[in-house]
């Protein structure tokens, strides 16, 4: 039978969590992210302080541009002209915003851009445009980018 636990966190709204017996007590996630859109701003920040630096740009502008089957790290290597610790350490801090994800394909390790990631971005950047004007033309929201494959 479950039990009902009253759960109060400092600076948020109390929450009713449910207690199983021999199972893990249920989450009510509202406790923990009750603003949604702190977690996007932080996202937001992540992908942008990742892409803040010139080598990091373009080195997801290249990505972007080879589609859906991305780059190899050694044509990155070749396109970018850095050196292979510099690239590395440069990969890293992308994937760790979650712009850019690898894939190991036998000795290659194959990089993409995460367009989902991308298209997130721009449309929380372009969320609030022009929302304190009458003039629906100031802007657009950007268009969704799906990526192409390369000819073969």
């Amino acid at each position: 039978m479950p039990t009902e636990i009253r759960v109060a966190h400092p600076g948020l709204r109390s929450a009713m969590c449910r207690h199983f017996t021999g199972r893990a007590p249920g989450l009510d996630p509202s406790i923990y992210f009750h603003d949604s859109r702190n977690m996007k701003s932080n996202d937001a920040l992540a992908c942008l302080n990742a892409l803040s630096q010139e080598h990091r740009l373009n080195l997801f502008r290249l990505l972007v541009q080879a589609g859906e089957d991305g780059m190899a790290v050694g044509e990155l290597a070749a396109a970018s002209g850095l050196p292979g610790a510099t690239l590395t350490n440069h990969l890293h801090i992308l994937r760790r915003a979650g712009m850019v994800s690898d894939e190991r394909q036998g000795r290659v390790i194959q990089c993409r851009a995460n367009y989902r990631q991308m298209n997130a971005l721009l449309g929380f950047l372009t969320e609030n445009c022009c929302a304190g004007t009458d003039d629906t033309g100031c802007c657009t929201t950007a268009v969704a980018c799906k990526p192409t494959r390369k000819p073969r």
